[in-house]
């Protein structure tokens, strides 16, 4: 099997656009080479419900994170590719999917140029962007428990994977912003005076962008607003969001009247890079960080279940919930596990034991993965 997998070169004479439209099914096979502990895993006849079981450290995350590489941005780790090469292999790695029998995407990173992102679709080089036109990908590890406690970044970089998922086209703007913000920035704290023209070109590049970002996110907290509205106020907690971000009706004339204030500061002070996704406890109208953990918990749920359900027929889409189900009372776990068969999405869950599972286990695809391999244990 070549270092893209066997689907790639099978389907390399083949064209996307064709089967846009028979994309009615999700991931039905996933291969991953020398990724992190996977020497060599292919996931096969894949279900609704998709459950990994195995000891801490046996790498049912790191499948859930080869599957997150499938949409632009960095996985549910942030981490660098070169740290996702396995020890074993030649400094490289390689994750493809198979969507529906007709499509095989893939990402990967080459031994010669580790830190590069290489991106195929059906066996052509594309732009990593690409990849949302195909799949939308959602996930809730451990890790965003204290989502509502971290930093403004790690709330946008979450609403903005909620925009993905529904809107594809939020990566090439978002990339094209950040792009002329590094470049702005870059200019702004250079040892001489920037260009005027230069800058007037950035900033427009920054408004536009900006405008299209912003339109985008509030768009998306209007109607999973709508959507938590729809859900029962319990066993999860109903939150409330709001987009919090300063108001400007000509950024690319506050950014010119900036400059002097953004060269002092050394960045740019004002743009959708600032602003913030506020989330509240409906029923007490408290601060999502000022609530008790538990019922922070609830609420992420919350807005990944609505949110499930809001991205359900616009494209294959995905959920990853990483070790979810043993942190839930029964319940709840009941509960979520009702849900997610309502969303319309392919679930893919991590747990160290079966026995929280087995409310959906007849209609589940289960492996058991140890020490990097993943061995099916039902059929």
């Amino acid at each position: 099997m070549g270092f893209w997998g066997e689907h790639v070169c099978a389907l390399e004479q083949s064209r996307a656009a064709p089967y846009r439209a028979k994309l009615t099914m999700p991931l039905s096979r996933l291969t991953l080479q020398h990724f992190r502990n996977h020497a060599g895993t292919r996931l096969d006849d894949t279900a609704r419900f998709n459950i990994l079981i195995g000891e801490n450290g046996a790498g049912k995350t790191n499948v859930l994170e080869a599957i997150s590489l499938l949409a632009p941005g960095r996985g549910l780790r942030r981490a660098a590719l070169s740290d996702m090469a396995g020890r074993e292999g030649s400094g490289g790695f390689a994750v493809s999917a198979e969507l529906d029998a007709e499509l095989t995407i893939g990402t990967a990173s080459l031994p010669a140029n580790p830190n590069r992102r290489s991106v195929r679709i059906n066996g052509a080089e594309a732009p990593a962007a690409r990849l949302a036109e195909w799949l939308a990908i959602t996930w809730l590890t451990p890790a965003m428990d204290r989502l509502f406690t971290d930093s403004p970044g790690a709330r946008r970089r979450f609403l903005d994977r909620l925009v993905l998922a529904r809107e594809p086209n939020h990566a090439r703007n978002a990339a094209r912003y950040e792009t002329a913000l590094r470049e702005r920035n870059r200019l702004l704290t250079g040892d001489t005076p920037p260009d005027p023209r230069w800058l007037d070109a950035l900033e427009t590049q920054l408004a536009e962008t900006g405008a299209l970002i912003t339109e985008a996110r509030q768009a998306l907290i209007r109607d999973l607003s709508a959507a938590i509205a729809d859900l029962p106020e319990q066993p999860f907690a109903r939150p409330s969001l709001a987009y919090d971000g300063l108001a400007v009706s000509d950024m690319a004339q506050a950014l010119r009247e900036g400059r002097a204030r953004d060269r002092a500061a050394g960045r740019t002070l004002i743009g959708p890079h600032r602003d913030d996704l506020a989330v509240t406890l409906a029923a007490k109208n408290a601060p999502a960080a000022d609530c008790s953990t538990g019922e922070q918990k609830a609420m992420l749920i919350a807005i990944v279940l609505a949110h499930a359900n809001l991205v359900a027929g616009d494209r294959p889409s995905l959920l990853l919930l990483d070790e979810i189900a043993a942190h839930l009372d029964p319940l709840r776990r009941a509960a979520l596990y009702e849900r997610l068969a309502q969303s319309g999405a392919q679930i893919w869950l991590t747990g160290t034991e079966l026995a929280p599972f087995d409310p959906i286990a007849a209609e589940s695809t289960i492996w058991r993965v140890r020490d990097g391999v993943a061995e099916r244990v039902n059929v």
